[in-house]
């Protein structure tokens, strides 16, 4: 919790009269909008309105020039209301769930204009996404134009999914650590993004990112293996294979394993098609091309 005093220093440091709730209303000409939220700042760029950032978080890594060019205010969910205050923003764009809550809480009590953008990782949450961060810089028309190209690149792999004959079974697997492996159930990007590609998450009966038995991997016998390529997040087939609960699933007959980039992979932004797309052709191979 954040002590009473620190809160009153920090109001008299940025010279911002508390109040319980910053206004809905928000600037649509700010030019010092802090983003917190990879999402977000791949967004804001796909619009060409990148020189309005004063500062992102470190999820932001695409495009790679962003966290070269821009300052950061450390990772999204353990945030610091001084450091985030610190570049005087006019607006702040944070995805659902960053955090802590009593940083934010902070935040929105200077009255800064804050508005949170919705994180549902489906089609639709993607097109809402768009259309908040458009309206609140007060860009419709570039956000309407926007999602309209994310549109038919959903329509082209509608057309693609219809072309699978026998949906594969694929466990994501978010971290493995001292030999127990945290995985992507329902409710959560990873589970948005493989029934994306036509596929099944062998993990269905898991709700969100937990840790899951040795037993149950064997039991969701799933046929590929999907993870992350960066950095601590990377796994090797011979790594996972090699532990003996995935050498007994189908996956490990044909050490079928997938890794894209993270925010690719999870983020739910424009390049989702893409993501989806390079996905379900890496999990079905053989699928026939386009008439």
């Amino acid at each position: 919790m954040i002590s009473r005093s620190v809160h009153r220093a920090l109001i008299l440091l940025f010279g911002l009269l508390p109040i319980p709730f910053a206004s809905a209303a928000t600037p649509a000409d700010a030019n010092r909008v802090v983003v917190l939220g990879g999402s977000i700042t791949e967004i804001i760029y796909a619009l060409h309105r990148e020189e309005r950032i004063a500062a992102l978080d470190t999820t932001s890594l695409f495009p790679p020039s962003a966290l070269k060019d821009k300052p950061n205010v450390g990772y999204v969910r353990s945030l610091s209301a001084e450091g985030v205050l610190s570049l005087r923003p006019d607006l702040i764009l944070s995805i659902d769930g960053a955090g802590p809550p009593d940083a934010l809480t902070l935040i929105r009590q200077t009255g800064v204009a804050f508005v949170t953008i919705p994180d549902d990782p489906t089609p639709d949450g993607i097109h809402r996404k768009i259309e908040a961060i458009g309206k609140a810089l007060g860009d419709e028309s570039g956000a309407a134009a926007l999602d309209r190209d994310v549109a038919a690149g959903f329509a082209s792999l509608a057309v693609l999914r219809t072309r699978i004959e026998k949906p594969r079974r694929v466990l994501f697997i978010l971290s493995l650590q001292n030999g127990r492996s945290m995985v992507g159930g329902r409710h959560t990007s990873a589970d948005g993004m493989i029934r994306l590609t036509g596929s099944v998450n062998a993990a269905d009966d898991i709700d969100g990112y937990k840790p899951i038995t040795d037993e149950a991997i064997v039991a969701a016998a799933p046929d590929v293996i999907l993870t992350m390529q960066n950095d601590r997040h990377a796994l090797s087939a011979d790594t996972v294979f090699a532990m003996p609960a995935y050498a007994a699933t189908p996956a490990a007959k044909t050490r079928s394993l997938v890794s894209l980039d993270g925010l690719l992979l999870l983020g739910f932004g424009p390049r989702t098609p893409e993501a989806a797309t390079t996905l379900i052709r890496a999990l079905y191979p053989d699928l026939a091309p386009a008439p």
